[in-house]
């Protein structure tokens, strides 16, 4: 996957930045290939970096769909804000909401999403994985990013966990993609 002029801009503005790592460009093709598959309208990001998954996702969406972004970083929305703009997005596609994932998620509707989409505190996966499958609806798809552990420690504890919640979970039909870090996606029966 190659990535263009605003991708590019939104991985230099991240290493300039430091702190997040931009998805890799053949997680976000897998993105963009799971938001079009089923059409999505209504998107959850745990993690809004400097905007490149984002964009990834944005791509895959439908017209008009509106992405919902949460990060604790105000630097990081407003780089992800110029990073969709530079795509070519309108500003009321993507609604960027400041503070913890565990304090903005309870605030969503219930089942009013097609796709939540997690890069954030691995350790944390557990609780996203609760709280993304309360905003899913039936036939929606949740996914992780960097799922497959590297080694042993308390940060991919968090991703051992999910695997388990996730293979345990009898309402989700899981697909572990070997690329990048591993894409962890579920979709909800």
């Amino acid at each position: 996957m190659v990535e263009d002029e605003p991708l590019l801009t939104a991985r230099a503005n991240a290493a300039d930045l430091g702190g997040t790592e931009p998805v890799a460009p053949a997680a976000g093709a897998a993105l963009r290939f799971l938001a079009a598959a089923i059409g999505a309208r209504a998107v959850v990001e745990i993690g809004t970096g400097c905007g490149s998954s984002g964009i990834w996702l944005l791509r895959g969406m439908r017209p008009g769909a509106v992405l919902t972004s949460v990060d604790t970083e105000p630097e990081y929305h407003r780089l992800a804000r110029k990073a969709f703009a530079q795509a070519g997005f309108a500003t009321n596609q993507a609604r960027l909401i400041l503070g913890r994932a565990l304090d903005v998620l309870p605030r969503l509707s219930d089942g009013a999403y097609d796709l939540v989409f997690c890069d954030a505190d691995q350790a944390q996966y557990p609780d996203y994985l609760t709280a993304g499958l309360r905003l899913l609806r039936v036939g929606g798809i949740v996914v992780f990013n960097d799922a497959l552990p590297p080694s042993a420690g308390p940060t991919e504890d968090g991703a051992s966990e999910l695997a388990a919640m996730v293979a345990a979970d009898e309402r989700l039909v899981p697909l572990l993609l070997p690329i990048a870090g591993g894409i962890l996606a579920a979709i909800k029966r």
